[in-house]
């Protein structure tokens, strides 16, 4: 008996990375899964409905129940036809795992309007419209008296939480949008016996992450490889089983850390009755605790680069940018 038995699960960009292995771990634990993946290159670009299929040859060669799914989220009737698989194949939905993106990466004085779009409309609105596709069936099945537990996972980043990149302007923003979204939409489907929450993955070893220094190291065979972006499927699993009493979560998972998100929080203030003057702002606010972005930055990759001053940090920030300012990247 595994933990989703019974549970028909939707999992979206699970040719690859992180999506592979939770499409693996769910259909191990007895869920029959809807692989969704158009087969693109990081960038979004191409296409290979082979990819996908793998993974459904991986599930069925050791006894699971998948079915593969070559629809991009960022079509919103591509969303629509996705729900409506896992019903045709297996009469239900129980679980959506939104996992898709794509990156793009370039300064936002290089960044081309078409780049930022393609990237939210992955991240993002890919996001939204699978949610709102599986909501309406969902809806429409408790308001016709069948009530059972659904569960969306929705998946942001550390680049975008916590740690957002230079260079990453509409990857983070994405991401941001996603842990925004999945306060919303807990908010809204709770009535329908739909939990909704959100891992983010940090420092996982995928296709965007491998060319960050450290990522393509391996531990001894037999070792816990905490960058194994499988790393990321039991906490995802765990979130989808009809056990689980969470929503409106956000998880950030690190190899074997789980750590819950709090947030944009409001922090000390200054306060006074009636409007302030700009001079007497100047003199206040500087006296607040502020956040120094550098200062977070670098305690955030200093797991992975290990410490580094802010001379350091800012010459990684400038190769960033360089890198994403080619001529052949940049557009009006």
């Amino acid at each position: 008996m595994g933990d989703l038995d019974g549970r028909v699960v939707l999992i979206t960009g699970a040719g690859r990375g992180i999506g592979r292995e939770e499409a693996l771990f769910f259909a191990a634990e007895g869920a029959k899964v809807v692989v969704n993946d158009p087969g693109v290159a990081i960038d979004g670009t191409g296409g290979d409905a082979g990819v996908a299929a793998k993974v459904v040859e991986e599930i069925t060669a050791h006894g699971g129940q998948a079915v593969a799914d070559t629809d991009s989220v960022a079509d919103w009737d591509g969303a629509r036809r996705m729900v409506e698989t896992a019903l045709e194949c297996y009469g239900d939905l129980h679980v959506v795992v939104n996992n898709a993106t794509i990156e793009r990466n370039a300064g936002l004085a290089d960044l081309s309007e078409k780049d930022f779009d393609d990237v939210v409309a992955v991240k993002l609105k890919g996001s939204a419209a699978v949610t709102h596709w599986a909501a309406r069936h969902w809806r429409d099945r408790y308001e016709a008296g069948v009530r059972a537990d659904r569960a969306v996972v929705n998946t942001s980043s550390g680049s975008g939480l916590f740690n957002p990149l230079p260079a990453q302007a509409s990857y983070a923003a994405g991401n941001a949008g996603v842990a925004a979204l999945t306060t919303v939409a807990a908010l809204e489907l709770g009535r329908y016996g739909v939990r909704v929450n959100c891992i983010s993955p940090s420092m996982a070893r995928t296709r965007l992450t491998l060319a960050v220094p450290g990522m393509s190291d391996e531990p001894p065979a037999g070792r816990f490889d905490p960058l194994h972006p499988a790393a990321c499927a039991p906490v995802a699993a765990y979130l989808s089983s009809a056990a689980c009493p969470l929503t409106g979560q956000v998880l950030s998972v690190r190899g074997g850390t789980v750590a819950l998100n709090d947030g944009w929080s409001i922090g000390d203030h200054i306060r006074k009755d009636g409007p302030w003057s700009v001079q007497e702002l100047a003199e206040q606010v500087p006296n607040l605790p502020l956040d120094d972005p550098f200062d977070k930055l670098a305690q955030a990759l200093t797991g992975a680069l290990g410490s580094m001053g802010r001379d350091q940090l800012q010459a990684m920030i400038n190769t960033l940018l360089d890198q994403g300012s080619r001529p052949d990247r940049a557009s009006a």
